[in-house]
């Protein structure tokens, strides 16, 4: 195999048509990109995807929108419209996956829906995302990675027992559903390929992937009626689980998920004493004897600086790691050493921007960020001019800039 073979990208030649918006979509599409995937993503000229409009913006340029949407080519199409029903049909019939997140119903008025697309491209699989799902009594209601949530049971057990529940700071619904959406879509490839090339519908609501990540609340209930309830940061099957104040105000993370952990920290620490607690003797006891054991663990952090801690419990091979803000991220030697963070030069923010790059390590094919997201409709000219054949002069009847 020669070198060029073995540096081409794992999904090189996977066209993908991205009709979503906002973030679950988007984030699929993101890891498609970050393989390879030729992803062209449709926007409304009139401002294109809000989320450009999301969060913190450095000179009016949305940051956030940097990142999810990097990799993949801006279009422009009114959707609403003839030709750009006709451009996206076009697009549609050379491509292998379209994804889109609009509420049910939306695309079938348009003649988008899989229905339609599939009689322009009988392979084509198309991913729809929707709050609630296709089916089922709430299949119309407006929903949301905020509304997954709270519907999913994680805000319900997110907390501490005194408190009311928490839902999330970020967008944990969107966020879990766009890498199940991207599990979903390579299923789906790799069923096309080897079972005859007809492609199908992938219907996922939001809640769905966060309702199979809470873990075995559906089965303690089930054979326990066992409601799980709120305990802040500690883990209810495995303790000690916490976050710890050491005592230069830092915070630090310890997790004794075995028991051979749990003795190393307790060595780390200077408390073999604990080990010889009944109390303590295994995770079930010390489950038990959670308030103590862990009020034992603070006393002697906070004696300890946290470069302390973790200088000891490093020797120990006890499993602990600082509760770290983004800037310390950014700068851990690990971080560092394994290339999470990568840099690309941007037009749009006036030079370099770091972002998290694509994670995993594939041995041949790796990921890689080519790209920040682009200005709006950067990509019109390549599309539709060089890809689908339109003239320029069609293109401007239709009000759509070339750049």
């Amino acid at each position: 195999m020669n070198d060029e073979q073995t540096a081409r990208m794992p999904l090189e030649g996977v066209r993908v048509v991205d009709m979503s918006n906002y973030l679950a979509g988007p984030l699929c599409t993101m890891y498609l990109a970050d393989y390879g995937a030729d992803v062209v993503k449709i926007e409304n000229p009139r401002g294109g995807d809000p989320m450009r409009l999301w969060g913190h913006n450095k000179n009016g340029v949305g940051l956030y929108y940097k990142m999810i949407n990097r990799n993949k080519k801006s279009v422009t199409l009114d959707l609403r419209t003839p030709f750009g029903v006709e451009a996206v049909k076009k697009l549609v019939a050379g491509a292998d996956v379209v994804v889109e997140n609009y509420r049910t119903g939306v695309l079938e008025k348009w003649g988008l829906d899989y229905e339609n697309l599939k009689e322009v491209n009988h392979a084509v699989i198309m991913l729809s995302i929707t709050g609630f799902g296709r089916t089922g009594p709430y299949k119309n209601r407006p929903g949301f990675g905020s509304l997954a949530e709270a519907f999913a049971g994680f805000s319900h057990i997110n907390g501490y027992p005194d408190g009311p529940p928490l839902s999330p700071s970020w967008g944990l619904g969107d966020c879990s559903t766009g890498i199940g959406a991207a599990f979903l879509v390579m299923t789906a490839l790799l069923e096309r390929e080897r079972r005859g090339g007809a492609g199908q519908q992938i219907d996922l609501a939001i809640y769905e992937q966060l309702l199979t990540m809470l873990g075995p609340q559906v089965i303690y209930y089930d054979q326990l009626d066992f409601i799980q309830g709120r305990s802040g940061s500690r883990l209810e099957f495995a303790v000690p689980r916490n976050n710890f104040e050491t005592k230069d105000g830092q915070w630090v993370l310890i997790a004794g998920s075995n028991q051979s952990i749990f003795e190393n920290i307790c060595k780390g620490l200077g408390r073999e004493d604990l080990i010889a607690d009944p109390r303590f003797a295994d995770n079930r006891e010390r489950m038990k004897n959670a308030d103590a054991i862990e009020d034992e663990l603070q006393k002697t952090l906070k004696t300890l600086t946290l470069d302390e801690v973790m200088e000891r419990l490093t020797e120990f091979d006890g499993a602990a790691t600082p509760i770290n803000s983004v800037k310390m991220v950014m700068e851990n030697e690990q971080v560092v050493a394994r290339g999470n963070i990568t840099e690309v030069q941007d037009a749009e923010l006036g030079g370099p921007v770091r972002m998290q790059e694509a994670f995993g390590k594939l041995s041949r094919t790796p990921g890689k960020v080519r790209h920040a997201g682009e200005p709006l409709g950067r990509s019109n000219r390549e599309v539709l001019v060089d890809r689908l054949g339109y003239s320029e002069e069609k293109l401007e009847q239709e009000g759509i800039d070339l750049g």
